[in-house]
């Protein structure tokens, strides 16, 4: 099956705007950077949570889903564009939130209220829990709880994971990169690398079968870790390669999956000192926001990168901007930047 006749909803603005970053390639002395600007995918302030949703969102509809269920961190990126496509689509959406309850909404927790989730549970983090359960964690177990109530009220609820399926992130970004490379081939040039912070690994996942199909696999896709070590990502991109692949039919490659896992820091949503130049950098070189927990990250990596050595100085590397920019307003990252810190 070719991947334009799976049906989605149609949610985000694309294709999305590719630009040169020639100001931080002179910077750093190193290869021609580009951006793609996955940032401005329009709905709810966008980000590449929306790529995916496409395909969840149709797959919700097939369902007859009444509404969605779906989870992740208090600050959010994924909840906050699961909500904005069900306001867009007419179907109320539950929450569920790993953390405690803030006395003041913030950053993505604002946007969620103002875009008027149907419902938000907080699920309070414990020491106890600062590591994998062997079961169910507390988060999915009240997704099923809230699951069942629902169901018990006559709803349909349809259940969007943290970050979507791996096979919806493997649709929504092979598209992406097929972006890419039409954008680069009108300046008669084409990807060496693409860069992308690697969260929950389908956007990474997508990338990779985005290379293999639309680059022959010539384009190298490099993965900065914002939460994990390499290997659990690295065996999430390899199983969800295996379900895009068999869904379209097609003969699986072996891959090429490279992920760094030294630009975490102390943890998830934790600032680091490298994530703070990176996002002053790109800021003062190129106008460009990121945010803290992802992007700020990734640009960190990729600019470690870059003074290691790891690209030719002739080599076009695209960075790929997930978005995340509500999450620089949040009040756990008003330490990390400004006058004070």
């Amino acid at each position: 099956m070719q991947i334009g006749k799976v049906e989605r909803k149609e949610l985000a603005m694309l294709p999305t705007p590719l630009q040169e970053m020639k100001a931080m390639s002179r910077e750093l002395g190193g290869p021609r950077l580009f951006v793609k600007r996955d940032d401005l995918t329009g709905l709810a302030l966008g980000g590449n949570k929306l790529r995916k949703l496409e395909y969840a969102m149709a797959d919700a509809e097939r369902e007859g889903a009444t509404c969605v269920i779906t989870s992740g961190a208090v600050q959010s990126n994924h909840c906050r564009l699961t909500v904005g496509a069900c306001r867009l689509l007419g179907l109320p959406c539950h929450l569920v939130l790993a953390g405690d309850e803030p006395d003041l909404p913030t950053g993505n927790l604002l946007v969620d209220s103002l875009l008027g989730a149907a419902s938000v549970r907080f699920i309070p983090r414990t020491a106890e829990q600062k590591e994998p359960p062997a079961g169910p964690t507390p988060v999915r177990k009240a997704v099923d709880e809230l699951h069942a109530e629902l169901e018990a009220e006559g709803e349909r609820p349809y259940v969007v994971p943290n970050g979507c399926r791996a096979l919806h992130g493997a649709l929504g970004y092979a598209a992406c990169v097929r972006e890419i490379a039409v954008q680069l081939h009108a300046i008669n040039t084409a990807p060496d690398w693409i860069v992308t912070a690697c969260g929950t690994s389908s956007t990474q996942g997508g990338l990779v079968l985005g290379s293999e199909l639309y680059c022959g696999g010539e384009a190298r896709v490099v993965g900065i870790s914002v939460s994990r070590s390499d290997d659990p990502l690295k065996r999430r991109i390899s199983e969800g390669l295996d379900e895009a692949y068999a869904f379209l039919g097609r003969l699986e490659p072996e891959h090429d999956i490279v992920v760094y896992d030294e630009y975490v820091g102390t943890g998830y949503a934790l600032a680091t000192p490298e994530m703070v130049e990176a996002v002053e950098l790109a800021a003062r070189l190129e106008g460009l926001i990121l945010d803290p927990v992802y992007t700020g990250k990734a640009m960190a990596g990729l600019i470690d990168l870059v003074r290691r050595g790891t690209f030719r100085s002739d080599d076009v590397v695209v960075f790929v901007h997930t978005g995340g920019i509500p999450g620089l307003f949040a009040l756990e990252q008003a330490g990390a930047f400004g006058p004070g810190r």
